[in-house]
């Protein structure tokens, strides 16, 4: 039986290279140029992590991650196409064009005081910068420069699936912490305690919830149990960390199955907090409909090879919360439409943005989009062919038809007449606009009021 901490060995299981399926052929040429000249400087490097987990499963990597017992400074010295990065892990980034090969230095325990390790001396360099970590009061790790051996460093990675070592040297496959059969018993399982995991980096729970999905794997009873309960620790990621980790989760094609497992286990609300309260009260059935009707449509654009932008899925969760602002605002005629929009636009969006970052970039186009769903019922005179002209129309049109789905009604009439006006000729088009009522066209006019004679004077 498994007990509720996994350790990593520190005698590993070692793979003959007849004993895998991991081949040169299947890792990309930098990877490999990486690795060979990291050994033929005297160091031990290994393809690791996503790398061989995916060959092993079939797929092919999206990134190849390799493990060194070279420093950030003696890996820069080998390659000048070498730039270090970060602060809480020091990682060294080989750039060939827009391909990147990133590097890390064998992770080390934290009680090592003394920082023994087979880190090599670099002798030359006598001013290297001094190996640190620093930790929250919560547990989470805010800087971790410690080095050790691979041995440690396999102890340190987070799921045992992740914890496999292909060398280029000499073809074999160590693994540390049973992955290979985690592998085959199709289970995310963590390396160590899982509290205490999870609190040195909360992200962890994100990831396990990831992988989960992307391999079609069941997270293991110890390491799920702990997430719902330690969820608040997510308060304590900085909010453009969770724009990231919103890519990854939202735009991989497993949205969908993210976003319910997200909200099943109380981490949802560090994404989109007003989306949770509709889910968790169930207080908003079309708004439910709508984002179930967006993650399918994300999903499935992904698999069939399209662009999706960031920006089409956060508008549509925010939405109908949005909706709901507006509403309220206009309450009592206090506050003409336009002007309730906005403010509720700026009040939803300072709230959001505490949650997850979202660069302006994609700010602009959810705004658009948003207005747009406004606009698109005014189609009198010249503005129906203004808006088909606009840079967001698609989107805008794409987003209209989603609603239209969900309610019908008065939304499903809109969306046909702009699904019809889009493929009519121009001079069916013209028709069509004419025979649009502007605001007032119900209205009939006032006939003009008839001057009184002035009265003679008496």
């Amino acid at each position: 039986m498994l007990g509720k901490t996994t350790k990593a060995t520190t005698s590993p299981l070692v793979i003959e290279r007849g004993g895998h399926t991991v081949s040169r052929k299947n890792i990309s040429d930098n990877a490999l140029k990486v690795l060979y000249r990291l050994n033929k400087g005297g160091y031990d490097a290994y393809l690791v992590g996503g790398g061989v987990r995916d060959i092993l499963l079939g797929q092919q990597p999206k990134d190849f991650d390799i493990a060194t017992n070279a420093t950030p400074e003696q890996i820069k010295a080998l390659f000048r196409n070498c730039r270090l990065i970060g602060r809480r892990f020091r990682l060294a980034h080989i750039v060939f064009g827009r391909d990147i090969i990133e590097v890390a230095t064998f992770r080390g325990h934290h009680d090592n005081a003394d920082n023994k390790s087979s880190v090599k001396k670099d002798s030359a360099n006598k001013n290297a910068k001094k190996q640190h970590s620093k930790q929250s009061e919560h547990g989470m790790l805010l800087r971790d420069n410690i080095y050790g051996t691979i041995e440690e460093d396999a102890e340190r990675r987070d799921f045992t699936i992740n914890s496999l070592y292909y060398s280029a040297r000499d073809f074999k496959i160590y693994d540390f912490a049973n992955g290979l059969a985690d592998i085959e018993k199709k289970q995310i399982r963590l390396i160590g305690d899982p509290e205490t995991r999870y609190r040195e980096d909360p992200v962890r729970m994100l990831r396990a919830i990831r992988f989960a999905t992307k391999l079609d794997m069941k997270i293991h009873k110890d390491t799920a149990s702990p997430i719902p309960t330690l969820a608040p620790l997510m308060a304590n990621i900085p909010a453009a960390r969770m724009f990231e980790e919103y890519l990854k989760l939202f735009l991989g094609g497993k949205a969908q199955a993210n976003f319910h497992l997200l909200a099943e286990n109380n981490l949802l609300q560090y994404f989109f907090p007003q989306m949770s309260q509709i889910l968790a009260a169930n207080s908003n059935k079309a708004a439910i409909a709508f984002i179930e009707q967006v993650l399918i449509n994300t999903d499935k654009r992904i698999n069939d090879g399209l662009r999706v932008t960031p920006a089409f899925l956060l508008a549509a969760v925010i939405w109908y919360s949005l909706e709901e602002n507006i509403n309220a605002l206009m309450v009592g005629n206090t506050m003409a439409p336009q002007d309730a929009f906005f403010a509720a636009m700026h009040e939803i969006m300072a709230e959001q943005q505490r949650c997850v970052a979202i660069p302006k970039r994609f700010q602009l186009p959810m705004k658009d989009i948003w207005i747009l769903q406004q606009k698109l019922h005014r189609r009198e005179g010249a503005k129906a062919f203004k808006l088909l002209e606009h840079q967001r129309f698609r989107a805008a049109y794409d987003f209209l038809l989603i609603r239209a789905q969900v309610e019908g009604g008065e939304l499903q009439e809109l969306a046909d007449w702009w699904t019809n006006f889009q493929e009519a000729s121009p001079d069916t088009q013209q028709q069509m606009v004419k025979s649009v009522r502007g605001p007032r066209s119900n209205s009939r006019r006032r006939a003009p009021r008839k001057r009184r004679k002035p009265s003679a004077p008496e």
